[in-house]
């Protein structure tokens, strides 16, 4: 049985609303009706507007509603409609504001749950607290353990429903804590205690947890309250920042001031908007007078308008005839006079078609032309002064580079002379001190001789290796100058690569950048779709930042060709730990980008960018990137 039907356009009097109020109360109270839905959170439809789009509602939101329409002023409104809907106030009030309205009961959780006391002190929003999670220490001393998405995945599946699960970190890594959020409404109240009372059943509660026994095994839980909001522990400081402290009277009243405001503002609203209604009303009723009047005179001024035009009309066709008349007399003179007027222009245009059109066409030649030379010749220039710059620089490079190879070979040279200069001095210093020995066998003055001869000897090596250290030192300053400008060449010609943005064989590469394209295919393998890029992005942070740490240097020397040479090492803690957890994939990204900072940037461990021969594999040559530099010009 249906009383929202919209077919009924007559008004009821006021003893036959009354009477249909009470008829419709009635049937509430026997189930005709019914006002409340199958779902647990206890919500409510309401039976008199089901093509509303919002229809599931808390009790005092079904209140409200029926209220609105019930006392509606508005005319639109059907007198059955608003009847349906004060019984439906009535019954709301009457029969069920004992039994389902949240904000006006003592006991706002379950009336079975005999354990909550309405003065007791609760952390609010409701927060579970959760310890002795299981943790385990890395390499470097730190401790992890279950993230927090996971153990909310957890209890969402055993229908507890929090909000969020956050894990409590400290100096020393995962806390083995964390807490658990619930929703502030009082169903968030109702999953919280039913949160308790499961760990409470497993005796994994808080008395459990305090109590002076055994070791304790597996997780345990409760809800917070104020002794856990007071206390000195990394959750109690957390609570204390985050939350506070009220019993569940002062929420029930909290929310009943809220309800009694918003009821208020609601019925001010209400009484405003019905007086705009009203003054709206009265101005519109004003403007339709208005707009009646002024169309009567539109209409007598139209009137007037097509009478007047009618009149024009005729006089315009009458001058129209004349001017026709005398526009085709016109007309026969003006033809005439054109025909002779032809007849001589075809004559002149005989004579003068022909060299009219070859001098025209000959100077568009000419300024055509005119205007290809120049831009031709502005591109000349510009391409040869680019290729002069070029070649310029070119030839800067190689001749720095002999003059550095020159150097080497001289240096080489003078090294060796010094090793023999070095060789002479101690051979002569070594005959010397035989000479003193033999002192006593030989003659006294040809003694002498044989000394001042090989001193003299000695100080002339010894100022030659003077000199030639002097040199040296020389040479090498000049050749760290030289090597300084050879590397700021390169710079130069790195940062010219990286403007033009080349894609060919010789381009540039981020020596020591982690390829995360691995990681991606290895994450995706282990987690669900929505967490594939949060938990890709947190590995691949981890691991650039383990890659800048100096203090990680996974290498072993051996000897290789006769040279020593750094590799990987195999029994590398955290490298087998990634190989075991990522794969193979992972690992060798890992291996790659260490592999790189330790070739080309070892003490910084930063990324550098090199200018790289992708088609050998191998580290470009500064002419190949001249060769580059040069061709791009040659085609702009």
């Amino acid at each position: 049985m249906s009383h929202s039907s919209s077919d009924e356009d007559t008004d009821m009097s006021e003893s036959e609303i009354s009477e249909y109020e009470d008829k419709t109360y009635e049937e509430l109270r026997n189930g005709v009706q019914n006002v409340k839905t199958s779902n647990e959170n206890g919500t409510f439809i309401c039976p008199y507007c089901p093509r509303k789009r919002k229809q599931d509602y808390l009790y005092n939101e079904l209140l409200q509603h029926a209220s609105g329409v019930g006392q509606s002023s508005s005319k639109k409104r059907k007198a059955r409609d608003k009847a349906n809907h004060l019984a439906l106030v009535k019954y709301l009030e009457k029969d069920l504001v004992d039994v389902d309205a949240p904000a006006k009961d003592s006991k706002p959780t379950d009336e079975s749950d005999s354990s909550v006391n309405c003065d007791e002190q609760f952390v609010w929003p409701w927060i579970g607290i959760v310890v002795n999670i299981p943790t385990s220490q890395t390499v470097d001393g730190r401790c992890v353990g279950e993230s927090g998405s996971r153990l909310r995945d957890d209890y969402r599946s055993r229908g507890f429903n929090p909000v969020r699960v956050n894990a409590l970190w400290n100096y020393r890594g995962h806390s083995g804590t964390a807490l658990v959020e619930f929703s502030k409404d009082w169903p968030g109240l109702h999953n919280a205690l039913a949160f308790e009372r499961a760990y409470e059943l497993d005796h994994h509660g808080k008395k459990d947890w305090f109590a002076n026994s055994e070791q304790k095994f597996g997780l345990y839980a409760w809800v917070a309250r104020a002794d856990d909001f007071k206390r000195n522990s990394i959750y109690g400081e957390h609570l204390q920042t985050i939350a506070d402290v009220k019993t569940i009277s002062e929420l029930i009243e909290e929310e009943s001031r809220r309800q009694d405001k918003l009821v208020s503002n609601l019925t001010n609203i209400i009484q405003v908007k019905n007086q705009h209604l009203k003054e709206i009303e009265v101005r519109c009723h004003e403007a339709t007078h208005k707009i009646n009047s002024v169309m009567m005179e539109k209409d007598k001024l139209f009137q007037a308008y097509n009478a007047e035009i009618k009149k024009i009309q005729s006089s315009a066709m009458n001058n129209l005839k004349k001017i026709s008349i005398d526009h085709e007399k016109l007309k026969l003179q003006l033809e005439s006079q054109k025909k002779e007027l032809e007849l001589r222009n075809i004559e002149l245009e005989k004579r003068e078609a022909q060299n009219e059109s070859e001098r025209k066409r000959l100077e568009k030649e000419i300024r055509e032309n005119a205007m290809k030379n120049s831009s031709v010749h502005m591109a000349t220039l510009e391409h040869k002064k680019a290729n002069e710059n070029v070649m310029k620089l070119a030839e800067d490079q190689r001749r720095q580079k002999e003059q550095l190879h020159a150097k080497i070979f001289r240096l080489q040279k003078q090294l060796d002379m010094k090793q023999e200069l070095e060789l002479e001095i101690q051979r002569l210093k070594g005959s010397l001190n035989v000479l003193k020995h033999m002192k006593d066998d030989d003659d006294g003055v040809e003694f002498l001789k044989k000394v001042d001869s090989l001193q003299k000897d000695l100080i002339d090596k010894e100022e030659s290796l003077e000199d030639l250290d002097e040199l040296n030192r020389t040479l090498i300053i000049r050749e760290r100058v030289s090597n300084d400008e050879l590397q700021e060449a390169r710079q130069a010609l790195v940062n010219g690569i990286k403007e033009l943005a080349s894609r060919g064989n010789i381009r540039l590469k981020r020596m020591g950048e982690l390829d995360t394209r691995p990681f991606l295919k290895a994450i995706q393998k282990r987690y669900k779709k929505e967490e594939v890029e949060e938990r890709a992005s947190e590995l691949c942070s981890l691991w650039e930042e383990h890659l800048k740490n100096p203090n990680w240097h996974p290498f072993k020397v051996i000897m290789a060709e006769g040279k020593e040479k750094e590799i990987i090492k195999d029994d590398d803690e955290k490298l087998k730990e990634l190989k075991k957890e990522l794969g193979e994939g992972a690992y060798k990204a890992v291996v790659q980008a260490l592999s790189e900072i330790n070739e080309y940037n070892p003490s910084g461990r930063y990324l550098t960018s090199v200018l790289w021969n992708y088609k050998e594999g191998r580290r470009a040559t500064l002419k190949e990137g001249l060769q580059l530099l040069l061709n791009k010009l040659k085609r702009v």
